[in-house]
């Protein structure tokens, strides 16, 4: 059986599980952090998880990040190359229809948002969430949703052509804007309507593997 280290309220292991439920994959999910444990994160006094900082682990994946993943002796990490490899191996039809040129383009999504979008996620993540509140920064926290309102729109014009990232079905590349998107609505912070963005939310929303895996709330607000 697929091995996973990772957590729950990891946007990046909650990327991979997602993947796995719409490839029905079955997998153990070992809990690994460097920052959270069952009651929170290490800023506010919380115990993490651990597991990533002992020799085993650091042989598989030398960062000491999650998710890993052990395949029948295959180790892999980085959430979205995790991703694309279970896609790619258990779902190609379902997951980019077996065409290259559209798992093409679920993949510059799937960049986009690390590079674009994650960022900005995580700073207010922290803010926002988890560090202890004398170590907050409102004037951070409002430089991020200034950086981060115009990435949104791209992402919301784009989706103004069709109801999915990479085209008119649901594919791989929906999976971490998808995540990262229903993180910021939680967020609570000003922003414009984005109202494709929205519907697109919806869609996604209907899929059992998000419901289970994303929907909920303590998974990013806690």
């Amino acid at each position: 059986m697929l091995k996973i280290w990772g957590r729950p309220n990891s946007i990046h292991t909650q990327r991979v599980l997602w993947t796995c439920a719409e490839a029905e994959v079955p997998y153990e999910l070992i809990l690994a952090s460097a920052t959270m444990g069952p009651d929170g994160h290490i800023s506010g006094g919380g115990k993490p998880y651990g597991i990533v900082d002992t020799p085993s682990y650091r042989a598989m994946n030398p960062n000491g990040t999650v998710p890993t993943i052990d395949d029948d002796g295959y180790v892999l990490w980085e959430s979205n190359v995790i991703s694309r490899y279970l896609a790619q191996k258990y779902a190609p039809e379902a997951l980019f229809g077996g065409s290259l040129e559209r798992l093409g383009h679920a993949n510059q999504w799937m960049e986009w948002t690390g590079t674009r979008l994650e960022p900005a996620l995580h700073v207010l993540v922290m803010e926002l969430v988890r560090l202890a509140p004398e170590k907050r920064d409102p004037a951070n926290v409002e430089r991020v949703r200034r950086e981060t309102l115009p990435r949104l729109e791209i992402l919301d014009r784009h989706l103004a052509g069709q109801p999915y990232v990479a085209g008119d079905t649901f594919t791989l590349g929906d999976i971490p804007p998808g995540a990262a998107a229903y993180r910021w609505t939680l967020f609570d912070l000003d922003g414009p309507p984005l109202p494709h963005l929205k519907a697109w939310q919806a869609r996604l929303a209907e899929r059992p593997g998000f419901q289970k895996h994303v929907a909920p709330r303590e998974y990013h607000l806690a």
